[in-house]
């Protein structure tokens, strides 16, 4: 039986392997970057719970993360902007991941330089990814 919580993070992760990058979810990051750039979904922290009664619900406001990673030696600006701009557009498209979910949001990502000695440097962000549902049980 699959939790709640866990079908909440495949079907984000599943929207996100929509796009021309490698998505990976838990993952070690691979000693390389693909050209078209990487992403990690990190499960995150549900948080602590909300809770209402009759009938008993716990409301989660989980906070999983997404690290973009994109390396390149002429547009890295150009590549890591637009990736950003199409995990923006794929979580729009659906904010409740078919109904699975109450609410999917990104915050802004704060993204920072990384040289590599002997390659190209790299733009790297963590872009943390709010999801909003409710259970009837916090380990369901």
């Amino acid at each position: 039986m699959i939790s709640h919580r866990e079908k909440t993070l495949a079907a984000l992760h599943a929207r996100l392997s929509e796009l021309s990058v490698t998505a990976l979810r838990s993952e070690v990051l691979p000693e390389r970057i693909p050209p078209a750039g990487l992403m990690i979904l990190r499960d995150g922290n549900p948080g602590e719970a909300g809770v209402t009664l009759s009938p008993l619900t716990y409301h989660y406001q989980h906070r999983a993360e997404l690290e973009v990673i994109v390396q390149s030696t002429t547009d890295r600006d150009a590549l890591f902007d637009t990736l950003v701009a199409q995990i923006g557009a794929v979580i729009a498209a659906d904010r409740t991941l078919q109904g699975i979910c109450d609410w999917v949001e990104a915050e802004a990502p704060e993204p920072v330089d990384l040289a590599v000695e002997g390659a190209a440097s790299l733009k790297a962000a963590i872009i943390p990814v709010v999801l909003h549902y409710a259970m009837a049980d916090p380990l369901a």
